[in-house]
């Protein structure tokens, strides 16, 4: 619960932001928000949240400030303690017919005309989102399912390294491109021609960078198959967190450089 609160908090703080044109702080947001949940449950009281489709109609009603907020909460509050029996007598279909003017006057039509000139997963993530909340009518849970998604899918994005090979006066020189870790390592040593190479080369990781020790493990292999051959390996370009990673794993990586 807190978690879908703390969501629909950011979310409606950003939609808010971007229709007033204003910058608000999200972390003073998250402990307000905590702080109050908090005392209101000492008094047997329920959690709440910001909430999307009313701060949308209170913008677009003219509210700006902190007034706004303060009235409708005091207005609700009147309504729950001194007229809650009148509240009873309002038809459920009345409530009903105004949750779906709500809907239709904070949705952003456009992004369904708009679905199709974003990238595929990205559009894929967000309609399976969609399906989940309808589905189980409960936000978490596609929230859940929309992180794990955009997580692999990012995952599986980076594990796209890049290795060229050319030739340097003299030498055979390959590039690493693009974040080398777990799951990128295999990649990279099939990129090698351990047999056909000379008897020296380098690898330049002036456009990579070494994530994890999985990387190291691999460089690792790679060096020790050149061994094998009487071959040698040079490392280049490593910037100084990829070199503090391989020197804790005993490599020579002195002024960035190792063999």
């Amino acid at each position: 619960m807190a978690l879908v609160g703390l969501l629909e908090s950011l979310l409606t703080a950003t939609i808010v932001d971007e229709m007033t044109e204003t910058k608000s702080s999200k972390n003073r947001e998250v402990r307000g928000q905590g702080i109050a949940n908090f005392v209101n449950g000492l008094f047997g009281g329920m959690g709440g949240c910001a909430m999307i489709g009313q701060s949308v109609i209170n913008v677009k009603s003219g509210g700006r400030g902190r007034l706004s907020t303060f009235t409708a909460g005091a207005f609700l509050a009147i309504l729950l303690l001194l007229f809650s029996g009148v509240v009873k007598q309002v038809p459920m279909g009345a409530l009903v017919g105004v949750m779906f003017m709500v809907c239709i006057g904070t949705f952003d039509w456009s992004s369904i005309k708009n679905i199709t000139r974003v990238p595929r997963a990205e559009a894929f993530v967000m309609i399976v989102t969609v399906a989940i909340v309808v589905y189980t009518h409960d936000l978490s849970i596609g929230v859940m399912v929309g992180v794990v998604l955009s997580v692999l899918h990012f995952g599986w994005k980076q594990t796209k390294i890049r290795v060229q090979a050319s030739q340097e006066q003299g030498q055979k020189v390959y590039r690493v491109h693009g974040p080398f870790f777990f799951g990128s390592s295999s990649r990279f040593v099939d990129e090698f021609d351990a047999e056909a190479d000379p008897k020296e080369i380098t690898i330049d990781f002036g456009g990579s960078h070494i994530w994890d020790n999985t990387a190291v493990v691999a460089i690792g292999k790679l060096k020790f198959k050149y061994a094998k051959l009487g071959k040698t390996v040079h490392l280049r370009g490593l910037n100084e967190e990829s070199t503090r990673i391989l020197e804790r794993s005993g490599f020579a990586t002195a002024g960035g450089h190792g063999s």
